[in-house]
């Protein structure tokens, strides 16, 4: 019989319904890798089947014995059924004992896409059950499992004295190889339905050495269907001097498709267990996550150097929440909840060091010509100290409700140009500080024209009314914060002048341009003093405000008066090469006293000279420093550098930032330090690197004198080393930190992480 494709009604030949499953012993790996034979059956060589109890097949030569009621298809047989595919060299059914037996070359695909590879299968007419020798079963997801013997019954497969793994099991020159990690076991069985697979007697081996034997376990077939994922998850070792031995074993239970929640309890050697969760949600809205620990121990002050290390006992912990929902196509609700017990919990427990946790709450509405936002702020301190020692107070810590803003963008229709309407109003709440509350109205027009000669002129037009209430002003240590109490209002406005004038050219073998730029803007006196200042204290002349209408980062203060600004941009280009500097200064035209501290370079008529130079060289190079210099001596009173030097693989990342402005010291919030930032990686092979990172406080008297620094204090240092593949990642690091608050006091901390694809993460 020629070959050709023909459909019979009745029984079904189907494949076998085998797993998602993965890789074999590093001897069997070139075995069964030649195994797999040619690529899988295509069912575009087949005709479609118009029910499931019809199988269509293709072959060289199909043989029917009446008597014995057997059909015979040989020579690259390719059938298929309901969505499975089966290719074989030959195939013999049995249409009386309801056997079907495929030989040579066997690979069966199930609907799910996993690929069973076999010399030598046994089935059932149905395909639901079978026997099969010698096999190799690939999954969609690239997992592989090798096995000597396996059987099939309903959802359930049964291999004996099998291997599993995720990884590659040949290299990039198509030789096998030993994958990265695998587990052996005397007995393997998947569940299709749960979506996992069980250990029997199972030996789990990382980078070719065993490390670990468990009489019995399981873990998720990698199909990522509901039911597969709960169960154990890796456990963490962590060792430090204020915890001891650190040990957690997490259980991650998946909830629905859609939601899960982790549960990770905490042994500790020198404290009281601890217990961790994490919930997580996803709808059709949006996505939310819980996290949160809770342990009990003692809850010390927020001093340095505590001795006493029993006080206070009871429950500590801390929440971490947040969550985002589009509620259509312009409004978003988004929000974020942080609170811990005490100042030092999340330090100790080496959560993170952040010095203020804070809480938002937040509507959003934005379209293309309007922005909308309704928004509550609550912020708990965890500083320990602050200027002259003293400890930094919860009461003085703002309750913004609500805090509102809106803006909407016009086209005006008599001069051209954009007109920008904003209203905005804030309510700050102390338990034990001032309370403010701030209204304002205001609209900016901004009109740009180019001239003949190529010039670009934006002429800005600024207006606003402000009504402010404040109470209990008093109770704000900085007096210049501090404004007058009761109702205060204030009227700015202002108008600007801004002009660029660009020239392009030629330089070395790249393009150049240079644009000089000139900025006008005038202001009346405005009354700034006595208004409350919650909003623009950190004040600074920099690079980023040096043309902005007004150079105080809030609304709390207008900077008045008249200023000329002045200064140019560079960029240049050419392959690999890219070359970015901008340069200026400001003058100011009347003569009369200023706001602006002596220090943050605005004091003086002639403003100190800030700039800022960005060069790229291919993708090895990144390199940004930001300055200011003393207009009268060029002494350097900003420098921050940032810099990234090397590959994806290996890599520098350098930063330091000083600051030598002379601020006066009861200003907290424009303090003078120094301090170098270190980081780097080093690829040692193809997986293996090390990597490290420290923060060292360069601060010194001269800078600061109420700096504890003594020009030279190490903040934090870390050390690791890494193997990382495409399904094995192993680190063990190294932390020390050097900060003694309470009780996270300074030490070391040495931390083994293990993720293994399919199992645990």
């Amino acid at each position: 019989m020629k070959r050709g494709a023909r459909s019979f009604g009745g029984r079904a030949l189907a494949p076998l319904a085998l797993l998602a499953l993965s890789a074999a012993w590093p001897a069997q790996a070139q075995v069964l890798q030649d195994r797999a034979g040619p690529p899988p059956p295509d069912a575009s060589t087949l005709p479609a089947t118009e029910t499931d109890d019809q199988v269509s097949f293709a072959a060289d030569a199909l043989d029917y014995n009446d008597n014995d009621d057997i059909v015979t298809a040989t020579g690259d047989v390719r059938m298929l059924r309901a969505g499975s595919r089966l290719r074989a060299d030959k195939v013999v059914w049995n249409r009386r004992t309801g056997e079907v037996h495929a030989t040579g070359s066997v690979a069966i695909i199930n609907p799910g896409g996993d690929t069973a590879y076999s010399d030598d299968a046994l089935l059932s007419d149905d395909m639901k059950d079978g026997v099969v020798e010698n096999l190799l079963i690939v999954l969609a997801n690239g997992g592989r499992l090798a096995a000597h013997h396996g059987t099939n019954k309903g959802p359930l497969t049964t291999l004996d004295r099998a291997a599993y793994t995720p990884c590659a099991v040949e290299g990039s020159d198509g030789c096998a190889k030993e994958p990265s990690w695998k587990i052996t076991a005397i007995r393997i069985i998947h569940d299709e339905d749960r979506h996992r697979i069980y250990y029997k007697d199972a030996r789990i081996s990382l980078l070719g050495l065993t490390v670990l034997w468990l009489p019995g376990f399981s873990h998720p077939d990698g199909s990522n269907q509901q039911g597969g994922g709960s169960g154990l998850l890796l456990p963490n070792f962590e060792v430090s001097k204020v915890l001891g031995l650190d040990f957690s074993l997490p259980y991650y239970l998946q909830l629905a498709p859609n939601r899960d929640l982790t549960i990770t309890p905490h042994l500790y050697s020198k404290v009281a267990p601890g217990l961790e969760a994490q919930y997580r949600g996803l709808n059709d809205l949006g996505a939310y996550q819980v996290r949160g620990m809770v342990t009990y121990g003692s809850r010390l002050p927020a001093a340095v150097n505590v001795q006493n290390m029993d006080k206070d006992k009871g429950i500590r912990g801390f929440i971490d929440a947040n969550g985002r929902y589009q509620l259509g196509p312009d409004w978003t609700l988004l929000g974020q909840l942080r609170l811990e017990t005490d100042r030092t919990f999340m330090r100790r427990y080496n959560i993170n060091s952040d010095d203020r946790l804070r809480s938002t709450l937040q509507a959003q509405r934005i379209d293309a010509n309007s922005y909308l936002e309704i928004a509550g702020w609550y912020v708990q301190t965890v500083r320990t100290t602050i200027s002259g020692g003293a400890v930094d107070s919860q009461g003085q810590q703002p309750i913004a409700l609500p805090a509102i803003d809106y803006r909407r963008r016009l086209t005006d229709p008599l001069l051209g140009g954009t007109i920008q309407l904003q209203a905005n109003s804030l309510s700050l709440i102390r338990t034990s500080g001032q309370d403010t509350q701030r209204a304002f109205a205001g609209a900016r027009w901004d009109l740009r024209k180019m001239t003949p000669l190529g010039q670009q002129i934006t002429f800005t037009a600024y207006s606003r009314f402000d009504a402010y209430h404040s109470q209990d002003n008093d109770k704000t240590a900085t007096v210049i914060y501090r404004g007058r109490e009761g109702w205060e209002g204030r009227a700015i406005v202002a108008g600007a002048v801004d002009m660029r004038w660009p020239f392009i050219g030629n330089l070395l073998g790249g393009s150049q341009q240079i644009t000089p730029r000139v900025q006008l803007v005038t202001s009346p006196a405005t009354r700034n003093i006595v208004i409350p200042n919650e909003d623009a204290r950190a004040i600074d002349l920099e690079d980023s405000n040096l043309f902005a209408l007004n150079r105080f980062a809030g609304y709390d203060r207008w900077e008045d008066g008249s200023r000329i600004t002045y200064g140019a941009e560079w960029n240049y280009q050419r392959p690999r090469l890219e070359v970015r500097a901008v340069a200026g200064q400001s003058y100011r035209l009347t003569s009369e006293p200023t706001i602006l501290p002596s220090g943050t370079g605005l004091s003086d008529r002639f403003s100190d000279i800030v700039g800022r130079v960005n060069v790229k060289y291919g993708k090895w190079l990144e390199l940004t420093e930001r300055f200011r210099l003393d207009k009268d001596s060029l002494s350097i009173r900003r420098n921050e550098v940032d810099a990234t030097i090397g590959s994806s693989r290996t890599y520098l990342l350098v930063g330091y930032l000083r600051l030598n402005r002379n601020i006066d010291t009861s200003i907290e919030d424009l303090r003078d330090r120094e301090e170098v930032r270190l980081g780097g990686r080093v690829q040692l092979a193809r997986f293996w690197s090390v990597f490290g990172s420290t923060v060292v406080d360069l601060t010194g008297k001269s800078e600061d004198p109420q700096s504890t620094s003594d020009g030279y204090q190490p903040v934090r240092q870390r050390l690791g080393l890494s193997y990382e593949d495409e399904c094995l990642s192993l680190g063990l690091t190294w932390q020390r930190d050097y900060d003694p608050t309470g009780d996270g006091r300074r030490g070391s901390t040495f931390s083994l992480r293990l993720a293994l694809k399919n199992i645990g993460r």
